[in-house]
């Protein structure tokens, strides 16, 4: 059995890779944003000065599908909810379509016509709770300024996550990419219990932090 990085009543969250670690395969439901195959990069971000340095950041595995799609399979039939992008192919399985419109998001530095300010969101599975809603949410922060403020280069939105956890099955949820671990602290927010696994221990730091607040962490939402 592996040993915690951090653990409460609520939520478990572990150190490692999650195609090593197999705690989280025995959740209910998986809520989890996993890297989208598309070798993303950008300028690091320094958080104490709020600029940005001439080195990049990247996200762990973002090189191809692999490690989405072993984490998927290894998840089998039970119900999900997967972020992902347009640029790649969804995952097998997918029941439906959300998008993620992020209504504050502004461009940078393009030569083309039109930026996008959206994400895809994939349903896995069946069993998800409460009446029908739309398939496109908006979420209004200030996407510029939540990476430095919360010290990950693609956090989600608490808000968002929450409008998300609140339609999934009851039982406990799983996060094997927990990144700034948005989905743990829904989770938490709304009193489900949640297993997290993280690769990269900066991040794992990061949400034990977040987790550790006195007062709920709703990321500038």
């Amino acid at each position: 059995m592996t040993t915690p990085y951090f653990q409460n009543d609520l939520v478990t969250l572990y150190h490692g890779d999650c195609l090593e670690i197999a705690e989280w395969l025995e959740a209910d439901v998986l809520v989890t944003d996993p890297p989208y195959g598309i070798a993303w990069e950008a300028g690091a971000l320094n958080d104490k000065k709020a600029t940005r340095l001439e080195s990049t950041q990247s996200i762990a595995s973002d090189e191809s599908l692999e490690a989405r799609d072993k984490a998927l399979t290894a998840w089998g039939k039970k119900p999900g909810i997967v972020f992902g992008t347009w640029k790649i192919e969804r995952p097998k399985g997918t029941t439906n379509l959300l998008i993620w419109h992020k209504s504050n998001k502004q461009p940078g530095v393009m030569t083309n016509p039109f930026y996008s300010n959206h994400e895809e969101i994939y349903v896995i599975g069946n069993g998800f709770l409460g009446k029908p809603m739309q398939s496109v949410i908006t979420t209004n922060e200030h996407r510029g300024m939540q990476p430095r403020l919360i010290g990950h280069p693609t956090p989600k939105p608490i808000g968002l996550m929450e409008i998300l956890v609140k339609k999934c099955p009851e039982g406990v949820l799983a996060d094997p990419f927990a990144g700034s671990g948005a989905t743990l602290i829904a989770a938490r927010n709304l009193g489900r219990q949640a297993i997290g696994v993280e690769l990269e221990e900066k991040y794992c730091e990061l949400i034990a932090s977040r987790l550790s607040q006195d007062a709920f962490d709703f990321g500038g939402i």
